[in-house]
């Protein structure tokens, strides 16, 4: 019976990760949010398709998009801005994901400013009407990095005039 008991110790916390990445999957980027959720950013090993997936650590509540096919890469939209040069020049990176769900509009983004040394991470949800709602993340649990998004080039970068 202990055996079993340690046994299952060690593969419960695999199986609560495993819903939010498969065996055939990597993570791009992902963190945990200040009130306790998930947001992880997933694809697959061999590129065929990106999924954003969002909840508790005990379940997925939302999966962007729900197909996992190579479409699945042309319904995010990715921008970013680096200056460079430190403090004295505001130096600034900024990294942003896009894709709209159900009629709200979904950013993840990533910034970071090195007047005050401030970083930050998280998601901005847009409804319809323009109401803003933000999900702080914590940036200390962050896992991969936005800016490999844009060194896969298979998401369309845009253009917003940062």
């Amino acid at each position: 019976m202990k055996k079993y008991l340690i046994l299952f110790a060690f593969t419960f916390p695999l199986s609560i990760w495993a819903q939010y990445l498969l065996p055939n999957e990597e993570i791009m980027y992902s963190f945990e949010t200040k009130a306790g959720k998930k947001m992880t950013l997933v694809k697959d090993k061999k590129n065929e398709y990106i999924q954003y997936r969002f909840g508790s650590k005990n379940h997925v509540d939302m999966e962007f998009p729900t197909e996992r096919t190579k479409d699945s890469w042309k319904k995010f939209k990715y921008n970013s801005y680096l200056r460079g040069g430190g403090k004295q020049n505001a130096g600034m990176e900024l990294n942003y994901l896009t894709f709209t769900n159900n009629g709200y509009q979904y950013q993840l983004f990533r910034t970071y400013y090195a007047e005050d040394e401030s970083y930050s991470t998280g998601i901005t949800v847009t409804d319809s009407k323009g109401k803003e709602t933000n999900i702080a993340g914590i940036y200390k649990t962050i896992k991969g990095c936005m800016c490999h998004i844009e060194e896969s080039g298979l998401i369309e970068k845009e253009d917003t005039g940062l």
